[in-house]
């Protein structure tokens, strides 16, 4: 052998190596997803986390041609269904959909929690929550937020919230710290059943999605009172917002979100690719009309708006759990 055909069979084999080195990383971005991609939901089915984890589930596994799986597992805040995700190996299959609450009212509301908001978690698409109006049942005598007040102050009501902790829990708790109202919350794993005790007059008022309280708005049974943050529904323009009627305290005017979040480690490419698909799955005819009937924003946060908007977002709600003392374990 020639060192000259000895030094080219070297050159060779060394960009073999590394060709070899970095083919793995190639192949598997190329080839994912392989297999079935979980979605965990922290609440039950009916609710809007659940409703936009199967749209948006449905359009990526169309684009990406594999089966977006969505499994509910509701309890405990959504920590339930956060633990499972954070533990999960950052490879692209196992992905999140919860709400504002898990990664920042949590950190107040319990001691210890199963998993660290802050460093166990990749952001990959926030989704607009909407205005969530205050409802009262059909029979219940307050036309406005001044008038309910003034009825709580006289007689116990209560109010359905779709999990302990959350915003409705949040607003139950200010109304009665700032005017001396007794308004009880009531704690339910998701919205439909929240919506159905309202409907039937079990419980006052109740606290939720657009979407989610249609069904019970049209038959009449429900009547919604208040909006919150500074601008009225799209999908409810006759119904003041709170800051209209004179309560413009944070808890009423700050701005929630459903976040779809994978495992802390997750791939640039496909955190990337995530992102950019449910931006085109907004504008699908089932999306926008998911958007329209739940009064929601046309198109979901990409990682870095949401990651951003949180950060500034994100200490208001811890501060308002915090001054309301609200404690779960």
């Amino acid at each position: 052998m020639t060192r000259r055909s000895g030094r080219r069979q070297f050159i060779a084999g060394s960009a073999a190596l590394s060709l070899a080195a970095i083919a793995p990383s190639r192949v598997r971005a190329q080839a994912w997803p392989a297999k079935p991609v979980r979605i965990i939901v922290g609440f039950p089915a009916g609710g809007l986390t659940d409703v936009l984890a199967r749209a948006y589930g449905e359009q990526l596994g169309q684009k990406l041609g594999q089966t977006f799986i969505v499994e509910n597992k509701p309890g405990a805040g959504s920590m339930i269904a956060c633990a499972e995700v954070a533990k999960a190996a950052p490879d692209g299959y196992t992905f999140l959909f919860t709400i504002s609450t898990a990664i920042n009212q949590n950190r107040v509301l319990y001691k210890k929690m199963p998993y660290d908001p802050d460093k166990d978690f990749t952001y990959v698409s926030g989704f607009d929550s909407g205005h969530l109006p205050l409802a009262v049942a059909a029979g219940v005598k307050a036309a406005n937020m001044r008038e309910f007040v003034e009825l709580a102050k006289r007689e116990r009501v209560t109010m359905g919230n779709y999990s302990a902790g959350s915003y409705p829990h949040m607003v139950a708790q200010q109304l009665n710290k700032l005017y001396g109202t007794q308004v009880e919350a009531v704690h339910y794993k998701g919205e439909s059943p929240m919506w159905t005790d309202l409907a039937s007059g079990q419980i006052t008022s109740a606290l939720g999605s657009i979407g989610a309280m249609l069904p019970h708005l049209q038959s009449g049974k429900v009547r919604p009172i208040a909006v919150p943050t500074l601008l009225r529904s799209p999908r409810l323009p006759e119904v003041p917002t709170y800051a209209e009627q004179g309560f413009k305290e944070p808890v009423f005017v700050i701005q929630g979100w459903i976040g779809m979040f994978g495992p802390a480690g997750l791939p640039r490419d496909i955190v990337n690719r995530i992102s950019a698909l449910n931006q085109e799955a907004a504008e699908t005819p089932r999306i926008s009309a998911l958007n329209q009937n739940f009064g929601l924003r046309a198109k979901p946060w990409t990682a870095e708006e949401f990651e951003k908007l949180n950060r500034e977002v994100g200490p208001q709600w811890v501060a308002i759990a915090r001054e309301l003392g609200v404690t779960l374990d």
